[in-house]
C-alpha cells in the first residue's frame, strides 16, 4: 500500500515537472535554424516542378522551395501567395493576377509575370497535355500583370494550375536559362519559404559503399 502510494506521488511529481518544461519552452521565442528532413532517398526531378511526379512527398519538397500566385493554405480552398490579387472575367476565359511588390527568388533575383509565364510553359507534367490544350495564350503586359486566356471556360482551372500539378510553381527563368534544366535539379532555386542545402551524407567506414 505505502509503495502504491510512493509510486502515485511520483508519477504526480514527474506529470507537474514534464507540464513545467513543456509551458517554460513554449513561452519561449523560437531562435537559430527549422531544419526539415525527408528521411527517403531524394530524386533530382523533386526539385523541379516542371516534372516532379504527383506524388505527396516530392509535393512537399516544392511547397518548401517554390511559391505559387496562389495555393491551397490553412483556412483556404485557394489563398493569394505571390500573387496580391486575381479576378476571374465574367465569361470564365480570363484569369488575370497581380504580383505583389518586392518579390525575390533566393539568389535575390525580382519575380516577374514573365517568370510566371515561363514557369508555365516550361510545364512537362502529367497533365501538360491537358493544360496546353485548355490555355490559348499566356500574356505579361508588365513585369506585376500576367493573364492566362482559356479557350473555353474551364471552372477547374485553377485547380490543376495552382493546386493538382506542378505548372503553379514559379522558377527562376534568368537562372534555369543559365544553368540548364539538369544545373537547376543540382542547385535549385526557388521564392518558397526554405532554401535547399543539399548534404552528403558521410559512408561508414567498411560498410562497402563508395
Amino acid at each position: 500500500m505505502v509503495a502504491s502510494r510512493r509510486l502515485v506521488v511520483l508519477l504526480i511529481l514527474v506529470a507537474l515537472t514534464s507540464f513545467g518544461m513543456v509551458s517554460e519552452a513554449d513561452s519561449q521565442p523560437p531562435a537559430g535554424e527549422a531544419v526539415a528532413a525527408w528521411h527517403v532517398t531524394i530524386a533530382p526531378s523533386w526539385f523541379d516542378p516542371s516534372t516532379a511526379p504527383p506524388q505527396i512527398t516530392p509535393f512537399g519538397l516544392l511547397y518548401a522551395l517554390h511559391d505559387a500566385l496562389l495555393r491551397p493554405l490553412p483556412g483556404q480552398k485557394m489563398g493569394a501567395s505571390l500573387a496580391e490579387s486575381w479576378k476571374e472575367s465574367p465569361d470564365g476565359l480570363v484569369y488575370e493576377f497581380k504580383l505583389r511588390r518586392g518579390l525575390k527568388f533566393h539568389n535575390g533575383e525580382p519575380v516577374t509575370a514573365e517568370d510566371v509565364r515561363f514557369s508555365f510553359e516550361r510545364y512537362r507534367g502529367t497533365s501538360h497535355d491537358l493544360l496546353k490544350n485548355r490555355v490559348a495564350a499566356v500574356e505579361t503586359p508588365d513585369p506585376r500583370h500576367v493573364s492566362f486566356k482559356l479557350n473555353k471556360p474551364w471552372p477547374d482551372f485553377l485547380t490543376f494550375y495552382a493546386s493538382a500539378t506542378g505548372a503553379g510553381w514559379i522558377v527562376p527563368k534568368k537562372y534555369v536559362e543559365k544553368v540548364g534544366d539538369e544545373g537547376f535539379k543540382k542547385a535549385p532555386i526557388g521564392a518558397g519559404p526554405y532554401k535547399i542545402r543539399l548534404i552528403h551524407a558521410g559512408c561508414r567506414a567498411g560498410d562497402g559503399r563508395q
